[in-house]
């Protein structure tokens, strides 16, 4: 299906609602029935009728329609946040004894949830480095029932071989579910590489205007049906019909966006992969990417989310070099039009040493490329390269 359809049209029955070309906001949290009988009737099916908002939303299910066609899956449901949408496709889908993989640096609320919260209901996990699919095969149990994928994961962005993983799980009647918000559905589609659960932190790039929180999940009806049955309606983490609206005015603008996001971050890319203050890059397509390749085979184009990792010798410089900033604003999430910096050294104490035993170093940032000017963003970020000092 075309994607200016759906960004545009899918879904918007413009009869229903008098003509009008920007759908209706139904702000309501009821449904009435002309009779008992009817009423009868909507409650033997909430997944596709409305009775409750909780449950179902003339608005959001617009919202779901859209999604669900970018990313090639039957259906979507659509959560208050991206961490809500990943716990309900993996709550949905083990129980108490089964074991889960899952890559080893995934976004701190999936760790969290897998690695904190599930052990206490005898769910447990195993983190694996999972660029390599044999390294995923060979953490799998005989009790095995979710493989969580991120890809590229959060903040170093490592990939993992979709089609390959998929290929070795469905077999076993081992489940996947897929973290897609860093590509957005336009430049990478998992479900077409066999992954069965497609997660999205609408948040970003969906939305694109930093004023909404929202989450989607996307997979076959039935997988769906269970997750609506189960966390969906009793865990009651769902989108507003005001967010849903907004999110779809978001995705409008969803191709021109990632289109001008993606050109800059090439010409961003490029000044720092030259830069000699800047000892690495990390994005799918940087040079230095040893997964140059998967890059080129699984995603269809580029995301303006990478990190850099400054050639410092201590947090005090790194500080520096984010005050420094003017173009960027410092803050967490990512996607929106604005671009943003992410300090690694912001979340740990200011005396932590420079380069912690095991994890991400803290003279790495996190950059999120909106759609100012490249030339804007480059001087803003060698004034600031320029400034930090040792």
């Amino acid at each position: 299906m075309d994607i200016s359809h759906i960004l545009n049209h899918l879904g918007e029955v413009r009869e229903d609602y008098h003509g009008a070309v920007a759908p209706p906001l139904v702000q309501s949290s009821i449904f009435a029935f002309p009779s008992v009988a009817d009423m009868r009737a909507g409650f033997t099916d909430e997944y596709a009728g409305h009775v409750y908002t909780r449950g179902n939303n003339p608005t959001v299910a617009i919202l779901r329609q859209k999604v669900a066609a970018l990313e090639g899956s039957e259906d979507c449901l659509a959560f208050g946040s991206g961490a809500a949408a990943i716990a309900a496709g993996v709550v949905a889908s083990v129980r108490s004894g089964d074991h889960v993989v899952c890559v080893a640096k995934p976004y701190t609320a999936t760790r969290k949830l897998l690695s904190q919260m599930l052990p206490g209901f005898g769910v447990n996990t195993s983190f694996v480095d999972a660029r390599s699919a044999q390294a995923v095969e060979q953490a799998l149990l005989p009790h095995t029932r979710l493989i969580v994928l991120e890809s590229p994961n959060s903040m170093t962005f490592e990939q993992q071989d979709l089609a390959a993983i998929s290929a070795l799980a469905r077999p076993r009647g081992i489940r996947t579910l897929c973290d897609n918000s860093f590509s957005s559905p336009l430049n990478q589609s998992p479900i077409a590489m066999g992954i069965d659960l497609v997660a999205h932190s609408a948040t970003k790039y969906l939305n694109g205007h930093s004023d909404v929180i929202a989450g989607v999940l996307c997979g076959t009806r039935a997988m769906l049906r269970d997750v609506f049955n189960g966390p969906y309606m009793n865990l009651g983490a769902i989108l507003s019909p005001h967010d849903a609206w907004l999110l779809i005015r978001g995705l409008r603008t969803l191709e021109v966006r990632m289109e001008r996001v993606a050109a800059t971050t090439g010409k961003v890319l490029a000044f720092l992969q030259a830069h000699p203050r800047v000892r690495g890059v990390f994005h799918p397509h940087a040079q230095a990417n040893p997964q140059l390749n998967l890059s080129e085979r699984q995603l269809r184009g580029a995301s303006g989310l990478l990190s850099i990792d400054l050639d410092v010798g201590s947090v005090v410089a790194v500080e520096r070099f984010c005050n420094a900033l003017k173009r960027f604003l410092m803050t967490v999430s990512w996607g929106g039009y604005e671009s943003l910096a992410f300090p690694v050294c912001a979340v740990f104490p200011a005396d932590s040493p420079l380069r912690p035993a095991g994890g991400v170093p803290l003279s790495l940032v996190r950059l999120s490329i909106g759609l100012e000017a490249a030339d804007l963003l480059i001087a803003d970020l060698a004034h600031a390269l320029a400034g930090m000092g040792e």
